[in-house]
């Protein structure tokens, strides 16, 4: 299709907005440019599926994800926006809605709205407002994240301590069943009480959300000034990540006809090196010709940092790789289904591991100056392949086997990573079993805990929320991810996740010895 094929593809499309066609329109113009240059190698890497851009544009003048010290605006106000510092909870709301208005990311909206509990807990017991009107005040200020910014991919993270605000916006969760927020809840296993995590649970059980990080983890990763946004990437606040470049693990191995050995001495190191190429290019570009740091106002203004960036180096396909290798070397066996194959993948991800660590990175310097890596998790486009190092959908074996495959993979993956369990309704009438899952998950090394509800209307698709019923709906969708949720159920059939049974009996099905 030509360039002008494709414009009034998307300015005649029914099925978008008016603000969707436009940042289409936008992304076509950008690609009317020359990519940032990569060697031939690089290139050709990228057209047989091996290395993926993540389609961010051709000239990246913005970064992937942006992170801003919310905190900071709301103590200094901000000359840009003739905002003078926030007195009141009215002031701190407006500011943040003012503020996310322009707040550039990759989907055309903020990715971040704030740690809103931490941020907004100070002026509401100032003003001693009591649970009536805070409630009253934040659902005034929920319907406005989700109409005004109807992108599943914007997040919020709230505080490990239990505290009003949270309280608030779980009973608001509960009662508006809206896409908007995202939502994570940090858990640290001294600070986060039962109860808390009990009432998480259960707003999980209405609408899927919050999901639930490893805090301790975190921390130790990426110091206590953290956040998880849009697919469980996670970055440190007043930072964020240039770029998320990632390497097709599947289309790596299928490219050669090496063994084990020889796949991980020779081709795989090359893989890495072009995919680290094309992020640095991109960074580059970003940094020195679109001087994004030097004439954004979040910059300017302190609510940036380039200090505090870094890059996220992503990978996927692991359990078709790890298939494949195994099937080469003439043995038996899947990922999740069998100990070889997965200490075999377990292999494979240290070594692209210790691989990153190692690799500088321009401009990365919020992360010593070497990229993240991140277990990437699909976008709508992905067919044949799974996201990151996740059990094949639809395969997954018993929740505590489930459990003990992925959960070694998790300390290596500091910019995130995640694995979605479907629960069934047996969860509804033990949400203390639940609790005490996430716990024992948690203990056993798993940095991130996500369930849906296979009951309720809410279904995680790579690790954004969409409603089932809005699927269904006439063109002209308000959440521009319910068009690529469409795409990835369509494709990669993620609502049919085997569902997981919360009953004691549990341990003692299929276990391996």
């Amino acid at each position: 299709m030509t360039t002008l094929d494709e414009i009034r593809a998307t300015v005649t499309d029914p099925y978008l907005t008016y603000r969707q066609r436009v940042h289409a329109l936008a992304g076509l113009a950008e690609n009317l440019l020359e990519p940032p240059a990569v060697s031939g190698a690089c290139r050709a890497a990228q057209d047989c599926g091996i290395v993926c851009d993540m389609y961010e544009g051709h000239a990246p003048y913005r970064p992937r994800y942006t992170l801003p010290d919310y905190g900071r605006l709301l103590e200094q106000g901000s000359a840009f926006l003739e905002l003078p510092p926030a007195q009141d909870p009215d002031d701190a709301l407006a500011h943040l809605l003012i503020a996310y208005a322009n707040v550039p990311s990759i989907t055309g909206y903020p990715v971040y709205f704030g740690d809103l509990d931490s941020l907004l807990l100070p002026y509401v017991e100032a003003a001693g407002i009591d649970d009536d009107a805070l409630d009253a005040t934040l659902r005034r200020f929920w319907r406005s994240l989700d109409r005004m910014f109807p992108d599943a991919f914007a997040h919020t993270d709230l505080s490990p301590v239990d505290n009003r605000v949270a309280r608030s916006i779980f009973r608001l969760e509960r009662e508006l069943l809206q896409v908007v927020p995202n939502i994570t809840l940090k858990v640290d296993p001294e600070k986060t009480s039962d109860d808390y995590l009990l009432d998480a649970v259960r707003t999980v059980f209405a609408c899927g959300k919050p999901h639930f990080v490893n805090d301790p983890m975190m921390t130790s990763d990426l110091g206590p000034e953290y956040a998880a946004v849009s697919c469980y990437n996670s970055l440190r606040i007043g930072g964020g990540s240039h770029t998320l470049v990632r390497i097709n693990l599947k289309e790596s191995v299928l490219a050669c006809s090496n063994t084990v050995d020889s796949y991980l001495a020779t081709v795989l190191p090359e893989h890495l090196e072009l995919t680290a190429e094309l992020m640095e290019a991109r960074i580059r570009f970003l940094v020195e010709d679109a001087g994004f740091f030097e004439s954004d106002w979040l910059a300017r203004e302190g609510l940036l940092s380039l200090s505090r960036f870094s890059a996220m180096f992503g990978i996927y396909g692991l359990a078709e790789a790890t298939n494949l290798l195994i099937a080469r070397d003439g043995r038996a066996g899947t990922y999740g289904h069998d100990l070889e194959a997965d200490d075999l993948a377990f292999r494979i991800t240290s070594h692209i591991a210790d691989w990153v660590r190692e690799r500088p990175m321009p401009y990365c310097a919020g992360s010593g100056g070497h990229a993240l890596l991140h277990s990437q998790a699909g976008i709508d486009l992905d067919v044949d392949v799974t996201a990151g190092t996740r059990i094949p959908v639809g395969t997954e074996p018993p929740l505590h086997l489930h459990l003990r495959t992925v959960a070694r993979h998790h300390r290596l993956f500091p910019a995130g990573i995640s694995d979605v369990l479907s629960f069934d309704e047996t969860a509804t009438r033990n949400p203390q079993a639940v609790v005490d899952v996430i716990r024992g998950a948690f203990a056993s090394g798993m940095r991130d805990f996500t369930f849906n509800l296979d009951s309720n209307d809410f279904i995680r698709i790579t690790g954004y929320l969409v409603r089932k019923s809005d699927l269904a709906r006439q063109p002209g969708a308000r959440h521009g991810s319910d068009l690529l949720a469409a795409g990835s159920v369509a494709a990669s059939h993620v609502d049919q996740r085997a569902v997981k049974r919360v009953i004691s009996g549990e341990s003692g099905a299929g276990a391996r010895r």
